[in-house]
């Protein structure tokens, strides 16, 4: 266990020259060099081009090839694909001889996807063969182009800097497929010696499972997490272009937010779900089980600490983070639901059904309300659904904000009275308030427009009101 395990996301990436300077060599030097795993994401913008747009839905290759009608758009896109693989690493390689390697790599691999998607549309064009029956596999390989070609440059630059740097690729290009996740890594793991070689992993595995088939955008995270708990690894590492800090500092300031330091796996879950992940919560769990913590770095701080999440409670009740999410409330209202049981269920079936992700809910006697993240385009079809079930009820909904105060303990902090009136105080109506008896998090629910100024009365009162006294105790 004196290995550890560490992983760079797709922004970070597109700073590999800073990262070659700052955290792959840095002050490391000899032996000092090794020991530790690197799982890389895709450069970025690369994967919304194979895919779609994650924020904007902009289509890539995949959503051009699902939805294709000319048998141009998706080649196009490709091409697109090619253009910006190539300028990518052509802005962090030095060497003529090294930019050819990587021109020829992604040309090797984008005309082998090209090829594969070509046969398949050929093979769909007859009666016994459904293409949607093989979009799922579509996804997974247009996904691992990305993170192939990165890791592969990134091999590259170590090595032309002198590092004993180590491509492995977990895409499975043409590999054998039919194997589990735990077997792709053991077998590309296969004789490398972490004493003596840095290997530099692909974030995405194809694996039996399907990775995309249930993390989708979030399977780098879980193959470094499940590499970190195979291996047994000291530590798990994500590096990010900031720290995690209680509140984002564009919101209320670079110098009013504070790095965390420490903070356990439950904070982390709390802030996946509003919207805010530090890590995948599945893989968080791998980690967790593994009992292998978990540290968030900012890349380009190498010599700070960053944040350490472990499973230790706090040593103190306190406030640790402010952060906030847009949600679509659902309200069904039904006189006859008082007493009557199903309700609940049936709801939850059909936002299961449109794939509608809960964010938190709420109830009486006749009333459900649920905060949802999800569009209102989905909304309506929901409703729609709901109304054929449930015809004499009143179904609405509302575009609003929730504001979470998250902690690993906020016993004693009277944080749900005294946010309610540091909300009042900024002149701003709370709509629905909610604390569980778990003492992790209070949610505080306000108009959309309200969302900026929520958090900045929140993060005053229940962070930086409690440093400055902590700060004239001491």
């Amino acid at each position: 266990m004196s290995h550890t395990v560490e992983k760079i996301g797709g922004t970070s990436m597109s700073r590999l020259k800073e990262l070659r300077d700052t955290l792959f060599i840095g002050d490391h030097e000899g032996d000092a060099l090794y020991g530790r795993f690197f799982v890389v994401s895709a450069f970025g913008g690369i994967t919304n081009l194979l895919l779609e747009h994650k924020k904007s839905g902009e289509p890539g290759v995949y959503a051009f090839f699902a939805n294709d009608d000319t048998n141009h758009g998706w080649h196009d896109q490709l091409d697109r694909v090619a253009e910006a693989m190539k300028a990518a690493h052509q802005g962090v390689l030095d060497h003529q001889a090294d930019i050819q390697q990587a021109d020829a790599f992604v040309e090797e691999r984008l005309h082998g996807a090209r090829n594969c998607l070509v046969d398949l549309q050929r093979l769909c064009t007859y009666g016994h063969f459904r293409l949607n029956e093989h979009m799922a596999q579509t996804r997974e390989l247009l996904s691992g182009l990305g993170e192939a070609h990165s890791a592969f440059v990134t091999t590259l630059m170590l090595c032309r800097a002198g590092v004993n740097a180590r491509f492995v690729d977990l895409s499975g290009w043409r590999d054998e497929g039919n194997v589990t996740l735990d077997e792709r890594i053991a077998h590309a793991l296969d004789g490398v010696d972490p004493a003596t070689e840095m290997p530099i992993i692909t974030g995405y595995a194809q694996c039996a499972e399907g990775l995309m088939g249930e993390y989708d955008r979030g399977y780098s995270e879980v193959t470094f997490s499940r590499l970190a708990a195979l291996t047994g690894a000291r530590e798990a590492i994500i590096h990010k272009e900031f720290h995690l800090s209680s509140c984002d500092p564009k919101l209320v300031g670079a110098t009013a937010v504070r790095k965390l330091g420490r903070t356990n796996f439950d904070v982390a879950d709390q802030l996946s779900n509003m919207g805010m992940e530090a890590i995948h919560p599945k893989a968080a769990k791998m980690l967790r089980q593994a009992d292998v913590p978990l540290r968030v770095t900012n890349a380009f701080e190498p010599g700070d600490p960053g944040t350490l999440i472990d499973d230790q409670p706090a040593d103190t009740p306190a406030a640790e983070i402010v952060t906030g999410h847009n949600v679509v409330t659902l309200e069904v209202f039904e006189q006859d639901m008082v007493g009557v049981k199903g309700y609940d269920a049936t709801i939850l079936d059909v936002l299961k059904r449109h794939n509608v992700r809960i964010v938190s809910k709420v109830s009486n006697a006749n009333t459900i309300t649920h905060y949802l993240d999800t569009s209102l385009k989905t909304m309506r079809r929901v409703e729609k659904d709901l109304a054929q079930v449930y015809p004499s009820a009143e179904i609405t909904t509302r575009t609003l904000s929730m504001v979470s105060v998250i902690g690993r303990d906020l016993t004693g902090l009277s944080v749900l009275s005294r946010g309610l009136q540091a909300l009042s105080d900024a002149g701003l109506e709370v709509i629905g308030a909610s604390q569980g008896p778990r003492n992790v998090d209070v949610q505080f629910v306000i108009d959309r427009d309200a969302l900026r100024a929520a958090i900045k009365a929140l993060h005053f009162e229940l962070i930086e009101a409690h440093q400055a006294q902590l700060s004239r105790a001491a």
